[in-house]
C-alpha cells in the first residue's frame, strides 16, 4: 500500500498558495475587506447616531387646557415638555417636542380635530397623539373633593372618570419607540395622583405600593465585559472562517476546472489524497487569516467607536469598554484550529462537487442555513454548557469559548473532552468526504448541462435503471418531511381535546401510509425498471436470517431501552407524559387488544421499512460505500420521527436495520426486526402492572418514571453481548454489492499507485 508523502502535500500547499496569492479577489476578500469592513461600519454607526438623536418625536396633545392651573393634580406638563420628574432621567424629557391643540368647544369640532390628527399620525407627521376627553380634569377633581370631604366616609358614590387615548401607529418604529416612552410617562402621572390621593384620604402613600424593589448586581465590570465579548467573538470568528475557506474552496476547485489545470494536477505522482491534503491546508490557511483579521478589525473598532461616542453630549455609553484579554484571544486561536479545519473539509467537498465557480457559489447558502442555527444557539437565553449540549456540533464549541472568556473554568473544563471529541470525529469525517469526493471522477469531471423540463422527466421514466439514483433517493427523503409536515399543521389545526381511538387510528394510518410508504411507492414504480428489487421484496429471505433479526430485536430491546433513558437524560422531553398519555389511551379504549399493536408496531414496521430500508438505501447504495448508505439512511430515518429525542435513538435502531437489510438483501427480515422492537417497546408499558400482581417479575427492570421502565444494568450487559451473537451470523452472510461498491471495493484492494488513478475511469 502506497502511504501518502507529506513532500508531496507541501509542495501542492505551496503551489496552491502561490496561485491564490497571484488571485486579486483573494486577497481582497482576505486582506482588504477585514480592515475596510469594520470601520466603515463602525464610522457609519457613530453618523446614524448623532443623525438618531437630533431626530426627536412629535407628540400631539388633544384637551391639555383641562389640566391647566390644577393645583389639586401633579404637573404633567411644564413649559411646553412633559415634567421631568416623570422621567427616569430628566433629561430624556428634551428628547420629545409636544404640539399642543384645544379640544374644541363642541363635540363637532372635537371630533374633526381627532380626525385630522389620526390623519398626521397615518402620515407620519406626528408620532403619538395624546387625547384627553371632555370633563376629564373637572372629573378628576371632583373625586379629590370627594375624597376630601369623605374622610373615610363610604357612603358616596366612587366618581367616573372617562379614559384618555394614547394612539400610535405601530406600521412606523419611531412612533413605536415614541409611544412606549410616552406610555411610561403617563404611568408615572398616574402613579403620582394615586400617592396623592391617598394622603387626601389619610391613608398612607405606601399602602398601593408597600415596598420597592432594590436591584443589586454583584458583577463586576470586567464580567459584564467578559460576557459581552464572549457572545460576540466566537460568533463573528466562525462566521467568518466558514467564509474565508468557501471562496478558496471554490477557486481550488471549480475554478481549476473552469481553468483546465485540475486534469494536469490529477496527472501528477501525487497521490488524490495527497493532493486533498495540500488544497486543504491552503483552504484551512485562508480561512484562519480571515477570522483573525475580522476580529483583530472588529475589536480595534468597537474600541474606537465607543471612545467617540463617549464624547458626545447625553451619551448613554458603558464606561471603561475595552478589547477582551489575552487569554480570551487564547482560547479564540486554539478552537480557530479544528474549526477552520472542518468548515475547510466541508467547502472543499462542495466545491468538488461544483462544475463551475457560479455553481460553487450556489453551496455557500446550505452551509450557511446548517451552521448559523448552531453558532446562535447558545446566544439563546438560558443555554448553558451541559453534558447534552457540549455533544453538538460548533454549538458545544461556542459554549465552551463563551465559558473560558467569562473565566468559568471551574464550570467548563470538565466539558473539554466530549467537544473536542465531537469537534476532531467531524473533522475526521469531513476530510474523509473530502477525499471521497476527489477519488470520483464522475464528480470531479461533471460536465455542465442546460436544464430541459421536458426532456428531464422524459429521461426519468423512459431511461430508468434497474435501482434509483442516488438523486432520486435525496428528493424521496425530501418528499417525505414535505408531506410530514403540511400533514403535522392540518393535524395540528384539527386536533380535538380528547382524541378518541377512531381519530388516533386514522391519524397514524395518515402519519404511515400517506407521508412514508406512498412517496416511496409511487417512485419505485414510476422512476424504477425493477420495483421489486428497489423495494428488496424480489427474494424470499432464509428462515434463519428472519429468526437473526427477530433474535437481534430482543436481544437489543433492553439496550434501546437504555439508550432512549440517557438521550432523556441529556436532552430532557416535555412531551413524555402527554405522549404515553395517547398511547395509553389507545390501548384503553381500542375494540380489540391486539389492534394497537397492529397500528404501532406493524403498521410502522411496514412502511418505514419500504421507504427507508427499500426505496432510499438502494439509492444511497450508489455512493460506493455501504456503510455510507447505511449511515446516511439510518439519519434520514431518524430525522423523520419529529422529536429529536426519539430521532437519535431511531437513527442508531436504523443503523442496525440498514445492516440487516445490506447483509441479508432483503426487507422482510428488516420487518420483522422493526416489529418485533416497538411491540417490544410497547409491551413494557405493562410490565409494571404486571410486577404488582407478580413481584418476581420486577426483578429485571426498575420504573423510572410513570410509563418508563429501564432494565438493570446487568440485563442490559448481558443482552448487548449476546447481541453480538446474531450479528457476526449476519456478518458473516455474503451480501450482494452494487457496481460502485465493487469499484470502490476493488480499488481498496489494489496499490494506490499514483499513475493508475490519474486517468478518468468510464466505468463510474
Amino acid at each position: 500500500m502506497h502511504t501518502m508523502s507529506w513532500r508531496n502535500v507541501r509542495l501542492i500547499y505551496g503551489r496552491e498558495i502561490r496561485d491564490q496569492l497571484r488571485d486579486r479577489r483573494t486577497l481582497f476578500m482576505i486582506a482588504v475587506l477585514p480592515l475596510l469592513l469594520y470601520p466603515l461600519l463602525g464610522m457609519s454607526v457613530f453618523q446614524l447616531s448623532q443623525f438618531l438623536r437630533k431626530s426627536e418625536p412629535k407628540v400631539l396633545v388633544l384637551g391639555s387646557e383641562q389640566l391647566a392651573d390644577r393645583k389639586d393634580l401633579p404637573r404633567l406638563f411644564e413649559e411646553g415638555r412633559f415634567a421631568a420628574s416623570l422621567f427616569d432621567n430628566p433629561a430624556d424629557g428634551a428628547w420629545l417636542n409636544l404640539e399642543f391643540i384645544d379640544g374644541g368647544e363642541t363635540s363637532a369640532a372635537r371630533a374633526s380635530k381627532l380626525s385630522e390628527a389620526e390623519q398626521r399620525l397615518k402620515t407620519g407627521e406626528v408620532q403619538v397623539v395624546l387625547d384627553f376627553p371632555p370633563d376629564f380634569g373637572e372629573r378628576l377633581h371632583e373625586l379629590r373633593v370627594q375624597i376630601e370631604a369623605r374622610n373615610g366616609s363610604q357612603s358616596a358614590e366612587p366618581v367616573e372618570i372617562p379614559e384618555p387615548q394614547l394612539s400610535s401607529n405601530s406600521g412606523k418604529e419611531k412612533s413605536r419607540v415614541a409611544r412606549a416612552q410616552v406610555e411610561h410617562v403617563v404611568k408615572s402621572w398616574i402613579s403620582q395622583i394615586v400617592r396623592e390621593n391617598l394622603l387626601a384620604s389619610r391613608v398612607p402613600a405606601n399602602v398601593a405600593r408597600p415596598f420597592e424593589l432594590k436591584l443589586h448586581d454583584v458583577a463586576e465590570q470586567r464580567q459584564q465585559q467578559a460576557l459581552l465579548w464572549s457572545k460576540i467573538l466566537p460568533f463573528v470568528l466562525f462566521i467568518w472562517a466558514l467564509t474565508g475557506a468557501f471562496y478558496p474552496a471554490v477557486d481550488l476547485c471549480a475554478g481549476e476546472k473552469e481553468r483546465g489545470t485540475l486534469e494536469t494536477l490529477l496527472s501528477s505522482p501525487a497521490l488524490r489524497t495527497e493532493i486533498v491534503w495540500g488544497k486543504l491546508l491552503t483552504v484551512m490557511t485562508f480561512s484562519g487569516l480571515t477570522a483573525l483579521l475580522n476580529l483583530v478589525s472588529l475589536g480595534f473598532t468597537a474600541r474606537y467607536i465607543v471612545a467617540q461616542l463617549r464624547l458626545l453630549p447625553a451619551a448613554d455609553v458603558s464606561e471603561g469598554l475595552d478589547l477582551p484579554p489575552l487569554a480570551s484571544t487564547l482560547w479564540l486561536l486554539v478552537a480557530l484550529v479544528p474549526m477552520s479545519a472542518l468548515f475547510s473539509a466541508l467547502c472543499l467537498a462542495c466545491a468538488a462537487f461544483a462544475r463551475s465557480t457560479k455553481e460553487g457559489q450556489y453551496y455557500l447558502m446550505p452551509l450557511l442555513l446548517v451552521t448559523m442555527p448552531l453558532m446562535m444557539l447558545p446566544m439563546a437565553p438560558g443555554t448553558e454548557l451541559n453534558l447534552g449540549n457540549s455533544l453538538i456540533p460548533v454549538t458545544g464549541v461556542v459554549l465552551l469559548l463563551m465559558g473560558l472568556m467569562q473565566g468559568n473554568y471551574a464550570e467548563v473544563l470538565r466539558y473539554v473532552l466530549p467537544v473536542s471529541i465531537v469537534t476532531l470525529v467531524c473533522c475526521h469525517w469531513a476530510i474523509r468526504w473530502a477525499v471521497y469526493q476527489f477519488n470520483q471522477e464522475s464528480v470531479l469531471f461533471r460536465e455542465s448541462e442546460r436544464l430541459d423540463l421536458r426532456r428531464w422527466v422524459v429521461h426519468l421514466v423512459r431511461d430508468r435503471q434497474e435501482t434509483p439514483s442516488l438523486a432520486e433517493a435525496f428528493f424521496c427523503v425530501a418528499l417525505i418531511y414535505v408531506t410530514q409536515f403540511f400533514t403535522q399543521l392540518a393535524i395540528a389545526a384539527n386536533m380535538p381535546a380528547s382524541p378518541d381511538f377512531r381519530f388516533l387510528a386514522l391519524l397514524l394510518f395518515i402519519s404511515q401510509v400517506v407521508c412514508i410508504a406512498l412517496p416511496a411507492m409511487f417512485m419505485a414504480l414510476l422512476l424504477t425498471e425493477r420495483p421489486l428489487k428497489t423495494l428488496l421484496l424480489d427474494r424470499l429471505p432464509s428462515a434463519a436470517a428472519c429468526a437473526a433479526a427477530v433474535l437481534l430485536a430482543v436481544l437489543l430491546h433492553p439496550v434501546g431501552l437504555q439508550l432512549a433513558h440517557g438521550i432523556r437524560q441529556l436532552y430532557p422531553v416535555q412531551q413524555d407524559a402527554l405522549i404515553n398519555d395517547v398511547f395509553g389511551r389507545m390501548f384503553q379504549t381500542a375494540p380489540y387488544p391486539w389492534l394497537p399493536y397492529v397500528l404501532l408496531a406493524v403498521l410502522p414496521a411496514i412502511c418505514e421499512e419500504l421507504a427507508f430500508r427499500g426505496f432510499v438505501l438502494s439509492g444511497l447504495r450508489h455512493l460506493g460505500s455501504k456503510w455510507w448508505a447505511i449511515g446516511l439512511s439510518a439519519v434520514f430515518f431518524g430525522i423523520a420521527h419529529t422529536v429529536v429525542q426519539q430521532s437519535l435513538a431511531a437513527a442508531a435502531v436504523g443503523f442496525v436495520i440498514g445492516y440487516i437489510a445490506v447483509q441479508t438483501g432483503s426487507l422482510v427480515p428488516c420487518i420483522l426486526f422493526h416489529l418485533t422492537y416497538n411491540a417490544l417497546m410497547f409491551t413494557t408499558l405493562k410490565l409494571p402492572e404486571l410486577a404488582e400482581r407478580w413481584p418476581e417479575w420486577a426483578m429485571p427492570f426498575q420504573q423510572i418514571a410513570p410509563g418508563q421502565i429501564v432494565y438493570n444494568w446487568p440485563v442490559v450487559a448481558g443482552c448487548g453481548v449476546a447481541a453480538l451473537v446474531p450479528l457476526w451470523w449476519l456478518h458473516r452472510l455474503p451480501y450482494q454489492a452494487t457496481k460502485e461498491e465493487q469499484i470502490s471495493e476493488a480499488r481498496a484492494r489494489q496499490p494506490q499507485h499514483p499513475l493508475a488513478t490519474s486517468v478518468p475511469s468510464n466505468a463510474e
